[in-house]
């Protein structure tokens, strides 16, 4: 008598499954992220973005309750900080148009060329990155005479003006050192931009 096939049985079926449920899962638990996209318009100044490489941590893009206006800087186009010549210029390859998704702009490399990427984030997002990266122990530099306050590492810039954080991030498989000077430079664009 052939009883019913159990997952034991069956490995390769049992492993198709359980992936399936897996990726129902994810695909469930990224779609209930998104929040309400009949919101607003305009983003706040705190939003963070979209995963890139990774996902900068975000308070909700609300002022807290009895902020003053004035407190508060005015929302900020990420990709006006940084332009697709000046992103191709630092990423050392030719890059798609951006890809803005509320606080954040994204320049990446074609499938077919180099890898690079660059990302613009603005608001609280920039600022968490930057405390999250101090607690981790990354060697920051202070760049001098740049916005109110200007940080850089390997791959990241981090400019304050204004009241209002930026952090420029750059993914390319290159040594670093390279893209030093480019990053400082990139940093004070965008303090003379905010």
């Amino acid at each position: 008598m052939a009883g019913p096939r159990t997952a034991l049985a069956d490995p390769a079926r049992s492993v198709r499954s359980l992936a399936l449920v897996c990726l129902a899962a994810t695909l469930f638990a990224v779609s209930g992220c998104g929040g309400d996209s009949t919101g607003p318009t305009s983003a706040g100044p705190s939003e963070a973005g979209p995963p890139a490489v990774s996902d900068p941590p975000t308070d909700g893009g609300e002022p807290a309750a009895g902020t003053p206006a004035s407190a508060v800087p005015a929302a900020v186009d990420p990709c006006s900080l940084v332009s697709r010549q000046e992103a191709e210029q630092l990423a050392g390859t030719a890059l798609n148009e951006p890809r803005k998704v509320k606080a954040t702009c994204t320049y990446t490399a074609p499938p077919s060329g180099p890898t690079a990427q660059v990302e613009v984030f603005v608001g609280a997002g920039a600022k968490k990155i930057l405390d999250v990266n101090r607690n981790l122990g990354h060697e920051l530099r202070e760049l001098p005479g740049v916005g109110d306050e200007a940080y850089a590492e390997d791959r990241v810039v981090y400019v304050h003006k204004g009241g209002q954080w930026v952090s420029v991030r750059l993914v390319r498989l290159n040594d670093p050192a390279e893209n030093r000077q480019g990053l400082e430079a990139v940093a004070r664009q965008v303090a003379d931009r905010l």
